[in-house]
C-alpha cells in the first residue's frame, strides 16, 4: 500500500463557472481533493501562497498571467516537512492559462520527486489539462508522472463517483 499525499491549490471566492462569475464557498479543486482522500485515504495538503490573489476573478486571472510570463515562484505559507514519507502524490490545481498555477511549481521545485508517482488532477472550464502534464514531466523529470484527470469546475461537486473510481486505479 502506498503512502499518499494529496496536495492541491484551489481558489474559493469568485470563480468562472458555466460562463459567469460565481462566488464559491469552497474551491472546486479542494472539493475534488477531498473526494480523492475519501476514496483512497492519504494526507491532504493545501498549497497556499503568502501573497493572496485578488478577490476579483478578472484581476486574479491577470495576476496569474503575469506570474506565468515572469515564471514567478510565489512564496508559500507552508511546506510538507517530510516529502520522503510519501511515494504517491496526487497533485491538484485549476488550469490557469493552460498550465498549473505558479504556486504548484514553487511546491514541486522544493522537493526531490525522483521515484515518486505524481498523479495530476485539475479543474477547468473548458481547457482540460492544458499543457500541465507536459510541464509536470519537465519539472519532475525523475518522477513517474501519470495521466491526469480533468474535471470541469462546474461539475466538481457532483463528480465524486467518477473521481473515486479514477483514484482507486492507482492504489
Amino acid at each position: 500500500m502506498s503512502k499518499i499525499l494529496i496536495a492541491y491549490y484551489s481558489r474559493k471566492g469568485q470563480n468562472y463557472v458555466n460562463g459567469s462569475i460565481k462566488n464559491l464557498a469552497k474551491g472546486n479543486t479542494e472539493i475534488v481533493a477531498e473526494f480523492i482522500q475519501k476514496a483512497v485515504g492519504g494526507a491532504l495538503f493545501e498549497i497556499d501562497t503568502v501573497k493572496q490573489y485578488a478577490e476579483d476573478y478578472t484581476r486574479c486571472t491577470e495576476e496569474a498571467k503575469e506570474e506565468l510570463r515572469a515564471k514567478a515562484r510565489p512564496e508559500l505559507k507552508e511546506y510538507i516537512e517530510n516529502i520522503d514519507a510519501y511515494d504517491t502524490i496526487f497533485l491538484g490545481y485549476p488550469c490557469w492559462w493552460g498550465t498549473m498555477p505558479m504556486a504548484c511549481y514553487t511546491f514541486l521545485e522544493r522537493y526531490n520527486t525522483a521515484n515518486k508517482r505524481i498523479i495530476p488532477f485539475c479543474t477547468h472550464e473548458g481547457s482540460g489539462m492544458g499543457d500541465s502534464e507536459k510541464e509536470l514531466k519537465k519539472t519532475c523529470p525523475k518522477a513517474d508522472v501519470l495521466a491526469g484527470l480533468p474535471i470541469r469546475g462546474a461539475d466538481a461537486a457532483k463528480s465524486e463517483s467518477a473521481v473515486a473510481a479514477w483514484a482507486r486505479k492507482f492504489v
